[in-house]
């Protein structure tokens, strides 16, 4: 960067902290500033926070520091709260205007309610959302045309020159009292006489309020935001048994609350919805750009009682929390259970990817590729007799194992899990097996459209490469129809659904086991 670009960068830099001093002193004088009511003290807040994130498909970039700063924006964040602020406020008698201060940035203006505690005959008649706030840049642009003073600093000098401000766009155009004309390119800072009516430090809410009593007077004011939301963390510390298909283990359960609203609750009571609470979704946007600027922990204390509301979970913190704008704040959701019995399972899906028809489908191939990898799971009952039995919210989940050489952490595997009611399993991806591997092939084909039917012969093979034999459930997809019937086999199955079945299959150590079996469509 050459000597000049610095030298105006560093000028710009100083221009933004004068532009800043100078709003704060205008804060205490200007007229219109000083004519709203003073701000009154909250009370009390309370926080609903609802999420619409897939879980764990909210990427890291979107709550870590964007290098270099960065214009926050939360329109990005896939979640929603209900806001709820209980404020005493100063009510004039008759009619009179009452400024809210401390609402998010991205409230929707249609979702607020107002309510008097103390005087139910207070209403509001009007109300405004005023989100117009003080930059640097608004204020160059509703002073165009209008004076202002420049400074430059010249070693310890100081010079200023005033004028009508004509330009800002590549440096400052002045206009003198004489009629010259003065181009600033290295300005230092700017100062101006007032902040420009329309212009707010914080997002407001404005009403025009019709009290019969007036007075001081307890307020409820809730609404819905935009920019937030919230989601579940599983860490799970998997333990091996003696029986390569049983073992341990030890689930961690977190809550994390990204707050990019454009505003802080502080002390706040908070709460979280989990289950698909329907919307009406809105036009989709352009892709926004916000990113997280804070990461903070949470003490341990009271944690999160859980109940059924309506036919969804509500989560209550039992205390008080505060989340800070632009922060993503992390919180024990219960108490870790220890050594829950887990059953690892490989299975082989063939066609993993198979469709089904609506109609029979009589070609010979089935027009997918062949899968050969064979998949690893950890499954779990969520039952109180295992350490668990309470409702687990939808969230991402990782896997680790012991390392006995070290005894380091080392990943397994990470996957996504539904909301999971209690006493029901739970059933974990962990990727595929390296030294177990899959073929399937189909043998034979038969088919006659006249006389409705059509056979198939299958054969799969499965090769086991470790030094100890494994349990494979091989899982086929009946998808050409669904009225069928297996003719010949060589092993076992059961039937999962009315197009599945899985067969049991043991494949002992450096060997490879074939299945074969032959299925009969009608129509």
């Amino acid at each position: 960067m050459h000597r000049e670009d610095v030298r105006n960068e560093s000028m710009k830099q100083k221009l933004v902290m004068a532009a800043g001093v100078a709003v704060l002193g205008l804060a205490g004088t200007c007229g219109s500033l000083a004519a709203e009511p003073a701000p009154t003290t909250r009370e009390d807040t309370a926080i609903t926070i609802y999420s619409s994130a897939e879980p764990g498909g909210i990427p890291p970039e979107l709550y870590r520091p964007l290098p270099g700063g960065g214009v926050p924006n939360g329109m990005a964040v896939p979640g929603y709260a209900t806001v709820r602020h209980d404020r005493v406020l100063h009510i004039a008698p008759g009619r009179s205007t009452v400024a809210f201060t401390d609402v998010a940035a991205l409230i929707d203006p249609t979702t607020v309610t107002f309510a008097s505690l103390s005087d139910p005959q207070t209403r509001v008649l009007e109300q405004n959302f005023q989100f117009d706030l003080v930059s640097t840049d608004k204020l160059l642009l509703k002073f165009l045309d209008r004076p202002v003073t420049a400074e430059r600093q010249s070693g310890s000098q100081s010079t200023s020159t005033s004028g009508t401000l004509l330009s800002a766009a590549g440096g400052l155009v002045l206009r003198g009292a004489d009629g010259s004309i003065s181009a600033l390119r290295d300005w230092s800072a700017l100062r101006f006489p007032e902040l420009p009516a329309g212009l707010r430090t914080r997002p407001t809410l404005v009403w025009d309020l019709s009290s019969p009593r007036g007075g001081e007077q307890r307020t409820r004011v809730a609404y819905q935001t935009g920019g937030i939301t919230w989601w579940a963390d599983y860490n799970l510390v998997f333990s091996p048994g003696t029986d390569a298909n049983r073992g341990t283990l030890d689930l961690s359960a977190w809550v994390s609350v990204v707050n990019q609203s454009g505003a802080s609750y502080e002390d706040a009571r908070l709460k979280l919805i989990a289950g698909d609470v329907q919307r009406i979704t809105p036009e989709p946007r352009g892709a926004l750009t916000r990113r997280m600027m804070a990461v903070t922990a949470e003490d341990s204390a009271a944690g999160f009682e859980q109940k059924s509301f309506f036919e969804f979970h509500l989560y209550t913190l039992g205390r008080r929390t505060t989340l800070p704008d632009n922060s993503t704040k992390q919180i024990e959701l219960f108490e870790q259970a220890r050594r829950v019995p887990v059953r690892r399972t490989l299975v082989y899906s063939g066609l993993a990817s198979a469709p089904l028809f609506g109609v029979p489908y009589t070609e010979r191939e089935p027009g997918v590729e062949m899968n050969r990898k064979v998949d690893v799971f950890l499954s779990f009952r969520n039952e109180k007799q295992a350490g668990l039995g309470v409702p687990l919210p939808a969230g991402r989940i990782r896997v680790s194992q012991l390392d006995g050489a070290d005894g380091s952490l080392e990943l397994i595997g990470e996957d996504r899990i539904a909301h999971t009611p209690k006493d029901e399993e739970v059933r974990v991806r962990l990727g595929s097996a390296f030294d177990v591997v899959g073929e399937r092939r189909q043998v034979d084909f038969a088919v006659d459209t006249r006389a409705h039917w059509l056979e198939e012969e299958i054969e799969v093979k499965l090769r086991n490469h470790k030094s100890e034999p494994v349990d494979v459930l091989v899982q086929e997809r009946l998808y050409r129809w669904s009225n069928w019937q297996v003719v010949s086999k060589t092993h076992e199955f059961r039937k999962e659904d009315a197009r599945t079945i899985q067969f049991p299959v043991r494949v002992a150590k450096d060997a490879e086991t074939v299945l074969r079996y032959r299925v009969r469509y009608t129509w």
